[in-house]
């Protein structure tokens, strides 16, 4: 049985991903009257909270001789960016339908992109049978104990910058960034997440385990596991923890105002906890909802 990260793990990785991520600013805002602290995240090196998880899973042990992992997109821009720095080779299976933003980035992080498949697990099945050479790490993109550590320097963050919030709001796809944030919130309340027909972890709260789930999200590039990690959902399923569901349209009503009234340019993905917010969802006095990523191409008129 694999063992699941702590809080000291969390805090043993603040210190690892130090030299290689920034330290993502906090905006403390309001709207229409109401306080709120958004975590620009999006601001991150390879545009999402992803590069915390990569860095500090290959630095928690020798380096391996290369890096194979499955992606939506924003892992793999992580795992490309972290492998370059690192000086580490990385192979990333997506799949084809990867949003080309993402797929050009990873490209151009020195990354070899292998497109394989109609969906995530299909990259991921393809990638795992490449990972069983000899050398060779295969990172998975939530369910290691290591990337959960590593998304938790977000929520680190956070509490160590505003101590006033009062709980911490973020989107879900397999897990990993919200499974992070329950051992690093210091007992804040964590609200996870996702789209209506996008959620794996909702699903494994009501069955009482992880189960296999259709996905269909204008976020799924981003929050489109079909199963939520078993080490996630460990953490997860939790009272510390309150699964919200969001529709589309509200992900995009969120998007936009995003764009409109702070002029910041997110993907859907990174919405999710402000529609949340906006439908009244997040009971809290002054959440920080984090804004995971931007890797989206963005049009200005």
């Amino acid at each position: 049985m694999r063992t699941a990260p702590t809080a000291a793990d969390v805090t043993a990785a603040t210190i690892r991903v130090k030299q290689h991520v920034r330290r993502t600013p906090l905006l403390r805002t309001d709207i229409d009257g109401r306080p709120l602290m958004l975590k620009l995240e999006h601001l991150q090196r390879s545009g999402s909270f992803k590069l915390r998880g990569a860095v500090n899973a290959l630095l928690s042990g020798p380096l391996p001789e290369r890096v194979v992992t499955a992606s939506g997109g924003n892992h793999g821009l992580g795992v490309a960016t972290a492998a370059r720095a690192l000086g580490v080779p990385a192979v990333i299976y997506v799949p084809d339908n990867v949003p080309e933003a993402k797929a050009a980035g990873i490209e151009a992080a020195g990354a070899k992109l292998v497109r394989h498949g109609s969906a995530y697990a299909e990259a991921a099945a393809a990638a795992l049978a490449v990972a069983e050479q000899p050398g060779t790490r295969y990172l998975h993109a939530y369910d290691d104990a290591n990337v959960i550590a590593g998304q938790g320097t977000v929520t680190a963050e956070i509490v160590a910058d505003a101590p006033d919030v009062d709980a911490i709001a973020v989107a879900v796809g397999g897990g990993g960034l919200a499974s992070g944030a329950t051992l690093a919130a210091d007992g804040r309340q964590v609200f996870a997440v996702e789209p209506e027909h996008c959620q794996a972890l909702h699903s494994a709260l009501t069955a009482g385990e992880p189960v296999d789930v259709a996905i269909d999200s204008v976020a799924a590039s981003a929050l489109g596991a079909t199963r939520v990690g078993e080490l996630a959902f460990g953490l997860l399923n939790s009272p510390a923890v309150t699964s919200v569901l969001v529709s589309d349209a509200e992900i995009i009503a969120a998007r936009d105002l995003l764009w409109r009234d702070f002029r910041l340019a997110v993907e859907p993905a990174a919405a999710a906890p402000l529609a949340a917010w906006l439908a009244g969802r997040i009971p809290a006095e002054l959440p920080c909802l984090v804004l995971c990523g931007a890797n989206t191409s963005v049009t200005f008129a």
